[in-house]
């Protein structure tokens, strides 16, 4: 479907069917020390897209991101990642909690953001090694069970009046400060 606001570049592309839970828990070993983004019922395809666009310039070895209750990979979400929707390994699983378990069962520490009393601040936490990084949906977080599956919580330090931030924006945060402290270590 091209519309007029194609900037100059048009292309085709066949979209295929996305990785699932059996194909992550075929592919999970081939990483080694993988940073991955899961995104749990994130609403807005402009911030999947986001998301995706930062995880691909933090490097993020994949992305997983649930099937159904969320915003999908739509044209909208493609068209927002600017390209990263086609160069990251992106899975969407039917329960996320599932996947998590996958992860956790390969040796990778889950790591969920919440700004509740019992997270750490993400520049003093290890963001090193093996690591899922759990960003929730824009207005409620994560979801209780999926937080319940997680390790260690994380947030973001804040000095303002504002109380969250947009979840594109925590995610490349995030993102950046795993980064920094991989290329650091």
């Amino acid at each position: 479907q091209c519309k007029d606001r194609h900037q100059g570049v048009i292309a085709l592309i066949k979209v295929s069917r996305l990785p699932n839970e059996s194909d992550l828990k075929r592919d999970i070993s081939q990483y080694e020390a993988p940073l991955i983004l899961v995104l749990d019922n994130i609403e807005d395809p402009r911030n999947v897209g986001a998301c995706l666009r930062s995880a691909d310039a933090a490097g993020v070895d994949l992305v997983i991101f649930p099937k159904h209750k969320a915003a999908g990979l739509t044209a909208t979400a493609r068209k927002t990642a600017a390209g990263a929707a086609e160069t990251l390994r992106i899975y969407q699983v039917t329960n996320i909690v599932s996947a998590l378990e996958i992860l956790k069962n390969n040796g990778i520490w889950v790591a969920g953001t919440d700004c509740d009393a019992d997270s750490k601040s993400i520049y003093q936490s290890d963001l090193t090694g093996a690591l899922a990084l759990v960003m929730g949906n824009e207005g409620k977080g994560i979801r209780p069970l999926v937080k319940k599956h997680c390790d260690f919580l994380v947030h973001i330090p804040m000095s303002g009046t504002v109380q969250s931030l947009n979840i594109s924006v925590a995610t490349g945060i995030t993102l950046f400060e795993a980064l920094r402290q991989r290329t650091q270590s």
